[in-house]
Protein backbone atom coordinates (compact mmCIF):
# COMPACT_ATOMS: atom_id res chain seq x y z
CA UNK A 1 0.00 0.00 0.00
CA UNK A 2 1.06 3.64 -1.03
CA UNK A 3 0.38 6.67 0.56
CA UNK A 4 -0.37 8.59 -2.57
CA UNK A 5 -3.74 9.17 -4.21
CA UNK A 6 -4.86 10.49 -7.35
CA UNK A 7 -6.06 14.35 -6.95
CA UNK A 8 -8.89 13.19 -9.15
CA UNK A 9 -10.11 10.30 -7.22
CA UNK A 10 -13.03 10.34 -4.92
CA UNK A 11 -12.21 11.45 -1.18
CA UNK A 12 -12.48 8.56 1.39
CA UNK A 13 -15.49 9.05 3.66
CA UNK A 14 -17.41 7.30 6.41
CA UNK A 15 -20.20 6.49 3.52
CA UNK A 16 -17.67 4.66 1.46
CA UNK A 17 -15.84 2.69 4.12
CA UNK A 18 -19.43 1.19 5.11
CA UNK A 19 -19.84 0.04 1.80
CA UNK A 20 -16.57 -1.63 1.67
CA UNK A 21 -16.49 -5.44 1.92
CA UNK A 22 -14.19 -6.07 5.05
CA UNK A 23 -13.38 -7.85 8.30
CA UNK A 24 -12.33 -6.71 11.55
CA UNK A 25 -9.49 -8.62 13.63
CA UNK A 26 -8.60 -6.71 17.01
CA UNK A 27 -11.74 -5.73 18.60
CA UNK A 28 -13.22 -6.82 22.09
CA UNK A 29 -16.55 -7.90 23.28
CA UNK A 30 -15.76 -6.30 26.98
CA UNK A 31 -15.62 -2.94 24.67
CA UNK A 32 -18.64 -2.69 22.69
CA UNK A 33 -21.03 -1.82 25.23
CA UNK A 34 -22.83 1.00 24.67
CA UNK A 35 -23.87 3.59 27.09
CA UNK A 36 -27.55 2.61 27.37
CA UNK A 37 -26.68 -1.36 27.83
CA UNK A 38 -24.68 -0.53 30.70
CA UNK A 39 -27.25 1.05 32.52
CA UNK A 40 -29.92 -0.91 31.65
CA UNK A 41 -27.82 -3.98 32.32
CA UNK A 42 -26.29 -2.26 36.15
CA UNK A 43 -29.85 -1.50 36.96
CA UNK A 44 -30.91 -5.13 36.17
CA UNK A 45 -28.13 -6.34 38.82
CA UNK A 46 -28.69 -3.74 41.34
CA UNK A 47 -24.87 -2.54 40.80
CA UNK A 48 -23.85 0.96 41.02
CA UNK A 49 -21.93 2.94 39.04
CA UNK A 50 -18.21 3.42 38.85
CA UNK A 51 -18.32 6.96 37.94
CA UNK A 52 -21.17 9.92 37.12
CA UNK A 53 -23.55 8.29 34.43
CA UNK A 54 -22.90 11.01 31.96
CA UNK A 55 -18.81 10.63 32.05
CA UNK A 56 -18.61 6.41 32.25
CA UNK A 57 -16.64 6.22 29.79
CA UNK A 58 -13.96 8.46 31.25
CA UNK A 59 -12.33 6.30 33.73
CA UNK A 60 -10.55 9.50 34.94
CA UNK A 61 -14.12 10.27 36.62
CA UNK A 62 -14.58 6.54 38.43
CA UNK A 63 -14.22 5.96 42.03
CA UNK A 64 -11.90 3.18 41.96
CA UNK A 65 -9.14 1.64 44.45
CA UNK A 66 -5.70 2.00 43.40
CA UNK A 67 -3.79 -0.87 41.94
CA UNK A 68 -1.22 -0.99 44.91
CA UNK A 69 0.28 1.39 47.48
CA UNK A 70 2.92 4.05 45.10
CA UNK A 71 2.05 2.12 42.19
CA UNK A 72 2.07 4.73 38.56
CA UNK A 73 -1.00 5.51 37.82
CA UNK A 74 -2.10 3.80 34.33
CA UNK A 75 -4.57 4.88 32.08
CA UNK A 76 -3.98 0.75 30.36
CA UNK A 77 -4.64 -0.72 33.67
CA UNK A 78 -7.70 1.24 34.82
CA UNK A 79 -9.58 0.95 32.02
CA UNK A 80 -9.13 -2.99 32.59
CA UNK A 81 -10.65 -2.49 35.51
CA UNK A 82 -13.20 -0.52 33.74
CA UNK A 83 -14.34 -4.00 31.52
CA UNK A 84 -14.35 -6.55 34.47
CA UNK A 85 -17.29 -3.66 35.92
CA UNK A 86 -19.06 -3.95 32.43
CA UNK A 87 -18.22 -7.78 32.15
CA UNK A 88 -19.71 -8.32 35.47
CA UNK A 89 -22.85 -7.24 34.92
CA UNK A 90 -23.98 -9.52 32.70
CA UNK A 91 -25.65 -12.57 34.66
CA UNK A 92 -28.01 -14.38 32.78
CA UNK A 93 -27.67 -16.63 29.32
CA UNK A 94 -29.98 -14.04 27.74
CA UNK A 95 -28.18 -11.41 28.08
CA UNK A 96 -24.96 -12.66 26.92
CA UNK A 97 -26.15 -13.86 24.22
CA UNK A 98 -27.82 -10.54 23.40
CA UNK A 99 -24.18 -8.80 24.46
CA UNK A 100 -22.86 -11.20 21.06
CA UNK A 101 -25.91 -10.19 18.84
CA UNK A 102 -25.60 -6.52 19.12
CA UNK A 103 -22.02 -7.10 18.92
CA UNK A 104 -22.73 -8.81 15.04
CA UNK A 105 -24.95 -5.85 14.65
CA UNK A 106 -22.42 -3.06 15.18
CA UNK A 107 -20.28 -4.72 13.03
CA UNK A 108 -22.80 -4.97 9.88
CA UNK A 109 -23.51 -1.40 10.48
CA UNK A 110 -19.91 -0.78 9.69
CA UNK A 111 -19.57 -2.91 6.77
CA UNK A 112 -18.02 -5.75 8.58
CA UNK A 113 -19.11 -9.09 6.88
CA UNK A 114 -16.29 -11.15 9.22
CA UNK A 115 -15.33 -10.55 12.39
CA UNK A 116 -12.87 -12.24 15.18
CA UNK A 117 -13.59 -10.83 18.43
CA UNK A 118 -11.96 -11.20 21.46
CA UNK A 119 -13.22 -12.37 24.90
CA UNK A 120 -11.17 -12.50 27.86
CA UNK A 121 -13.34 -14.86 30.47
CA UNK A 122 -11.48 -13.08 33.35
CA UNK A 123 -13.55 -9.82 32.99
CA UNK A 124 -16.74 -12.12 33.12
CA UNK A 125 -16.76 -12.45 36.73
CA UNK A 126 -20.40 -13.88 36.81
CA UNK A 127 -19.34 -16.81 34.70
CA UNK A 128 -16.44 -18.05 36.46
CA UNK A 129 -16.90 -21.93 37.28
CA UNK A 130 -19.48 -21.74 34.11
CA UNK A 131 -17.28 -20.44 30.89
CA UNK A 132 -18.91 -23.41 28.81
CA UNK A 133 -22.56 -21.65 29.37
CA UNK A 134 -21.15 -18.59 29.06
CA UNK A 135 -19.85 -19.33 25.27
CA UNK A 136 -22.64 -21.49 24.35
CA UNK A 137 -24.88 -17.91 24.81
CA UNK A 138 -22.26 -16.45 23.00
CA UNK A 139 -22.44 -18.79 20.60
CA UNK A 140 -26.70 -18.26 20.24
CA UNK A 141 -26.98 -14.76 20.03
CA UNK A 142 -24.14 -15.05 17.04
CA UNK A 143 -25.96 -18.26 15.28
CA UNK A 144 -29.15 -15.94 15.64
CA UNK A 145 -27.24 -13.13 14.57
CA UNK A 146 -26.27 -14.93 11.16
CA UNK A 147 -29.63 -16.24 10.43
CA UNK A 148 -30.80 -12.51 10.33
CA UNK A 149 -28.13 -11.47 7.97
CA UNK A 150 -25.57 -10.13 9.73
CA UNK A 151 -21.79 -10.63 10.26
CA UNK A 152 -20.36 -13.59 10.49
CA UNK A 153 -18.27 -13.29 13.83
CA UNK A 154 -16.08 -16.32 15.82
CA UNK A 155 -14.59 -16.07 18.77
CA UNK A 156 -11.09 -15.63 20.36
CA UNK A 157 -10.97 -16.78 24.10
CA UNK A 158 -8.37 -14.54 25.57
CA UNK A 159 -6.18 -14.99 28.90
CA UNK A 160 -4.93 -12.07 30.97
CA UNK A 161 -1.43 -11.72 31.37
CA UNK A 162 -1.46 -11.40 35.15
CA UNK A 163 -2.77 -15.26 34.64
CA UNK A 164 -0.67 -18.12 36.50
CA UNK A 165 0.50 -20.64 33.58
CA UNK A 166 -2.02 -22.90 35.37
CA UNK A 167 -4.81 -20.70 34.79
CA UNK A 168 -3.67 -20.68 31.01
CA UNK A 169 -3.43 -24.97 30.95
CA UNK A 170 -6.97 -24.87 32.27
CA UNK A 171 -8.40 -22.53 29.92
CA UNK A 172 -6.10 -24.44 27.34
CA UNK A 173 -7.24 -27.92 28.08
CA UNK A 174 -10.62 -26.66 28.21
CA UNK A 175 -11.04 -25.30 24.58
CA UNK A 176 -9.30 -29.01 22.98
CA UNK A 177 -11.67 -31.08 24.88
CA UNK A 178 -14.90 -28.95 24.60
CA UNK A 179 -14.37 -27.41 21.42
CA UNK A 180 -16.51 -25.17 22.01
CA UNK A 181 -18.44 -23.55 19.18
CA UNK A 182 -17.61 -20.91 17.47
CA UNK A 183 -14.42 -20.22 19.43
CA UNK A 184 -11.22 -20.45 16.79
CA UNK A 185 -8.48 -18.85 18.57
CA UNK A 186 -6.56 -18.77 21.13
CA UNK A 187 -5.70 -14.72 22.46
CA UNK A 188 -3.75 -13.13 25.62
CA UNK A 189 -4.30 -9.55 26.52
CA UNK A 190 -3.56 -7.17 29.16
CA UNK A 191 -1.27 -4.60 29.90
CA UNK A 192 2.07 -5.58 28.95
CA UNK A 193 4.20 -2.70 31.08
CA UNK A 194 2.37 -3.49 34.34
CA UNK A 195 2.60 -7.35 33.75
CA UNK A 196 5.89 -7.89 33.39
CA UNK A 197 7.47 -10.20 30.46
CA UNK A 198 4.88 -12.92 30.35
CA UNK A 199 5.78 -15.03 27.07
CA UNK A 200 7.64 -17.54 28.82
CA UNK A 201 4.99 -18.02 31.19
CA UNK A 202 2.40 -18.84 28.28
CA UNK A 203 4.72 -20.72 26.10
CA UNK A 204 3.20 -23.88 26.95
CA UNK A 205 -0.12 -23.32 26.83
CA UNK A 206 0.36 -21.69 23.22
CA UNK A 207 2.62 -24.71 22.45
CA UNK A 208 -0.34 -26.97 23.41
CA UNK A 209 -2.99 -25.05 21.54
CA UNK A 210 -1.05 -24.99 18.52
CA UNK A 211 -0.34 -28.70 18.57
CA UNK A 212 -4.18 -28.94 18.66
CA UNK A 213 -4.74 -26.93 15.49
CA UNK A 214 -6.50 -23.58 17.39
CA UNK A 215 -5.30 -20.70 15.99
CA UNK A 216 -2.97 -17.81 18.03
CA UNK A 217 -3.14 -14.11 18.10
CA UNK A 218 -0.87 -12.28 20.90
CA UNK A 219 -1.17 -8.67 22.14
CA UNK A 220 2.09 -7.84 21.81
CA UNK A 221 3.78 -4.57 21.16
CA UNK A 222 1.34 -1.70 23.09
CA UNK A 223 2.82 -0.56 26.62
CA UNK A 224 5.86 -2.30 26.15
CA UNK A 225 9.09 -2.12 23.11
CA UNK A 226 9.57 -4.45 20.37
CA UNK A 227 10.59 -7.57 22.92
CA UNK A 228 7.03 -8.50 23.21
CA UNK A 229 6.32 -8.79 19.53
CA UNK A 230 9.83 -10.97 19.94
CA UNK A 231 8.16 -13.26 22.47
CA UNK A 232 4.87 -13.55 20.69
CA UNK A 233 6.61 -14.72 17.40
CA UNK A 234 8.91 -16.88 19.54
CA UNK A 235 7.24 -18.17 22.59
CA UNK A 236 3.54 -18.17 21.72
CA UNK A 237 3.76 -18.93 18.06
CA UNK A 238 1.74 -15.91 17.14
CA UNK A 239 -0.20 -16.07 13.89
CA UNK A 240 -1.34 -12.56 14.42
CA UNK A 241 -0.09 -10.04 16.36
CA UNK A 242 -2.59 -7.60 18.37
CA UNK A 243 -1.37 -4.13 18.46
CA UNK A 244 2.18 -4.43 17.43
CA UNK A 245 3.00 -1.03 16.91
CA UNK A 246 6.34 -1.09 18.39
CA UNK A 247 7.65 -3.25 16.03
CA UNK A 248 8.34 -0.39 14.13
CA UNK A 249 11.63 0.59 16.03
CA UNK A 250 13.30 -2.57 15.56
CA UNK A 251 14.54 -3.13 11.67
CA UNK A 252 15.26 -6.73 12.37
CA UNK A 253 11.89 -7.23 13.48
CA UNK A 254 10.31 -5.38 10.93
CA UNK A 255 12.38 -7.63 8.33
CA UNK A 256 10.77 -10.61 10.04
CA UNK A 257 7.28 -9.41 10.32
CA UNK A 258 7.73 -9.01 6.68
CA UNK A 259 9.48 -12.42 5.22
CA UNK A 260 7.06 -14.24 8.06
CA UNK A 261 3.32 -12.31 6.37
CA UNK A 262 2.66 -12.14 10.06
CA UNK A 263 -0.28 -9.33 10.25
CA UNK A 264 -0.80 -6.93 12.76
CA UNK A 265 -4.16 -5.90 14.31
CA UNK A 266 -3.46 -1.99 14.52
CA UNK A 267 -5.94 0.38 16.53
CA UNK A 268 -4.41 3.88 16.31
CA UNK A 269 -7.22 5.52 17.76
CA UNK A 270 -7.04 3.13 20.80
CA UNK A 271 -3.35 3.95 20.80
CA UNK A 272 -3.66 7.71 20.97
CA UNK A 273 -6.48 7.81 23.77
CA UNK A 274 -3.98 5.53 26.04
CA UNK A 275 -1.24 7.82 25.57
CA UNK A 276 1.04 5.45 23.37
CA UNK A 277 1.77 8.33 20.61
CA UNK A 278 0.23 12.26 21.15
CA UNK A 279 -1.31 12.10 17.19
CA UNK A 280 -1.59 10.59 14.56
CA UNK A 281 1.48 12.19 12.54
CA UNK A 282 3.50 10.30 15.23
CA UNK A 283 2.01 7.22 15.33
CA UNK A 284 3.61 4.45 13.04
CA UNK A 285 1.31 2.46 10.95
CA UNK A 286 2.37 4.81 7.68
CA UNK A 287 6.30 3.25 8.54
CA UNK A 288 4.54 0.06 9.37
CA UNK A 289 2.78 0.03 5.91
CA UNK A 290 5.87 1.43 4.16
CA UNK A 291 8.56 -1.63 5.75
CA UNK A 292 6.03 -3.76 3.94
CA UNK A 293 4.20 -5.37 6.80
CA UNK A 294 0.55 -6.59 6.76
CA UNK A 295 -1.51 -3.97 8.64
CA UNK A 296 -4.84 -3.88 9.90
CA UNK A 297 -6.89 -1.33 10.96
CA UNK A 298 -9.07 -2.35 13.52
CA UNK A 299 -11.31 -0.56 16.55
CA UNK A 300 -10.08 -2.63 19.78
CA UNK A 301 -12.72 -1.17 22.35
CA UNK A 302 -14.99 1.20 19.98
CA UNK A 303 -18.13 1.93 22.70
CA UNK A 304 -15.87 2.44 25.54
CA UNK A 305 -13.82 4.71 23.33
CA UNK A 306 -16.58 6.48 21.34
CA UNK A 307 -15.97 5.57 17.37
CA UNK A 308 -16.75 3.18 15.05
CA UNK A 309 -14.65 1.42 12.37
CA UNK A 310 -15.86 3.67 9.45
CA UNK A 311 -14.98 6.42 11.03
CA UNK A 312 -11.27 5.44 11.87
CA UNK A 313 -10.60 3.86 8.63
CA UNK A 314 -11.65 7.58 7.21
CA UNK A 315 -9.57 9.12 9.67
CA UNK A 316 -6.29 7.46 8.39
CA UNK A 317 -7.35 8.07 4.95
CA UNK A 318 -7.23 11.99 5.45
CA UNK A 319 -4.61 11.51 7.56
CA UNK A 320 -2.10 9.91 5.27
CA UNK A 321 -3.46 10.48 1.91
CA UNK A 322 -5.45 6.83 1.19
CA UNK A 323 -7.74 6.97 -2.21
CA UNK A 324 -9.80 3.79 -2.85
CA UNK A 325 -6.86 1.85 -3.63
CA UNK A 326 -5.37 1.90 -0.49
CA UNK A 327 -8.70 1.34 1.72
CA UNK A 328 -9.34 -1.24 -0.91
CA UNK A 329 -5.98 -3.32 0.07
CA UNK A 330 -6.66 -2.47 3.96
CA UNK A 331 -9.80 -4.81 3.22
CA UNK A 332 -8.32 -7.77 1.75
CA UNK A 333 -5.10 -7.14 4.26
CA UNK A 334 -8.12 -7.45 6.94
CA UNK A 335 -9.85 -10.58 5.54
CA UNK A 336 -6.11 -12.25 4.65
CA UNK A 337 -5.25 -11.57 8.72
CA UNK A 338 -8.50 -12.76 9.95
CA UNK A 339 -9.29 -16.34 10.71
CA UNK A 340 -12.55 -16.67 8.58
CA UNK A 341 -13.51 -19.70 7.10
CA UNK A 342 -11.39 -20.25 3.99
CA UNK A 343 -14.30 -20.25 1.21
CA UNK A 344 -16.22 -17.13 3.54
CA UNK A 345 -12.46 -15.49 2.30
CA UNK A 346 -12.63 -16.33 -1.02
CA UNK A 347 -16.30 -14.69 -1.44
CA UNK A 348 -14.59 -11.32 0.83
CA UNK A 349 -11.72 -10.83 -1.45
CA UNK A 350 -13.79 -11.11 -4.85
CA UNK A 351 -16.29 -8.83 -3.31
CA UNK A 352 -13.78 -6.06 -2.87
CA UNK A 353 -12.28 -6.39 -5.98
CA UNK A 354 -16.03 -6.10 -7.24
CA UNK A 355 -16.04 -2.96 -5.03
CA UNK A 356 -13.10 -1.85 -6.28
CA UNK A 357 -13.53 -1.94 -9.91
CA UNK A 358 -17.04 -0.75 -9.69
CA UNK A 359 -15.57 2.40 -8.09
CA UNK A 360 -13.01 3.32 -10.25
Amino acid sequence: MTASMNAQARPVDETLVRLLPKAEVHVHLEGCFDLADLLELAKAAGVGLPGPAATLFDVDTHDVPAEAPGAPKSTLSAFLRFLDWEGGLVRTPEQAARAAYRFAARESASGVRYADVIVNPTHWGAWHGRLGELFAAFAAGLDEAEQDGLAVVNLCASLLRQQTPAAAAELVDWLVEARPVRVVALSIDGDERAAGRTGPRFADAFRRAADAGIRRTVHAGESSGPQGVWDALDLLRAERIDHGVRAAEDPALLRRLVDERVPLGVCPRSNLALGLYPDRASHPLPALLAAGVAVTVNTDDPAAMGYRLEAEWAACADAYGWGLAEVAELARASVRASFAPPELAASLLADIDAFEAGRA
